[in-house]
């Protein structure tokens, strides 16, 4: 079986992700290229990912993995492992959201990276170590500037190989 299986994910210059597991930033452009690039598809994350969203995101499955074989919630399917949320997500093209344990786990599977990297030092509790570009092939970037008030920013695809 031969899906798109992407990471999605935001990244500060200095690696960071998160703090106090929420952005470290609000960039509306980065929101929307979210919005836009996991409409339709089989939202794979974990937990702490899950517990981070405003509430279930229309237009998305929500597949969370967790290692408590106890946890529920109302909209999400529950996985244990990566086997058994890529069989979650059957046939529906895939994106992986975070966080940074996930995306690792993730990484040799994936077919594609939709990376924002938000040019800034951010101040933050949650680091992702940069992807392997010795696996990845850059096919697309999209700069945009800093403005008011908010950090430039680049949004780029990468794909295997």
């Amino acid at each position: 079986m031969s899906r798109e299986i992407t990471l999605v994910v935001a990244r500060a210059d200095n690696g960071v992700i998160g703090k106090d597991g929420t952005l470290p930033w609000h960039i509306p452009a980065e929101l929307k290229h979210f919005k836009q690039v996991t409409r339709g598809t089989a939202m794979i994350m974990g937990r702490k990912t899950f517990d981070s969203l405003p509430g279930l995101l229309p237009g998305r499955r929500h597949i969370v993995l967790t290692r408590d074989p106890a946890w529920y919630a109302d909209g999400a399917e529950v996985a244990h492992d990566v086997g058994s949320a890529l069989a979650a997500a059957g046939d529906t093209p895939i994106s992986v959201i975070g966080g940074a344990e996930i995306i690792a786990l993730f990484e040799p599977v994936a077919t594609a990276a939709e990376l924002t990297q938000i040019h800034m030092a951010a101040e933050g509790d949650t680091v992702m170590a940069p992807l392997d570009r010795a696996r990845w092939r850059e096919v697309s970037r999209e700069e945009h500037d800093a403005a008011d008030g908010l950090p430039g920013f680049s949004f780029v695809r990468l794909v295997r190989g």
